[in-house]
């Protein structure tokens, strides 16, 4: 069996051997956004770069963002909805 943290260095080791930046997970409350009181998807922190403002580690960038879902908490508890 495969432990989490073995998934992902897996997880970054394949991007990174095609040519991608990994770059640190940003926190869950967001800093610098008052639109939003938590990460809610793993491109929240990357807004700006998807705008068009460049990121300083290139266009090719590969992460394990944390973020908080919210909309489909009632459905938390089936099974495929997990928390």
């Amino acid at each position: 069996m495969i432990t989490a943290s073995e998934l992902r260095e897996k997880y970054f080791a394949f991007f990174k051997e095609k040519g991608h930046s990994i770059i640190p997970s940003a926190p869950l409350v967001p800093e610098n956004d008052p639109t939003v009181l938590f990460t809610t998807a793993g491109m929240h922190p990357l807004v700006p770069y998807l705008m068009g403002e460049k990121h300083p580690a290139g266009k090719r960038l590969a992460n394990v963002q944390k973020c908080v879902r919210t909309g489909d908490i009632d459905e938390v508890g089936d099974t495929t909805h997990l928390t």
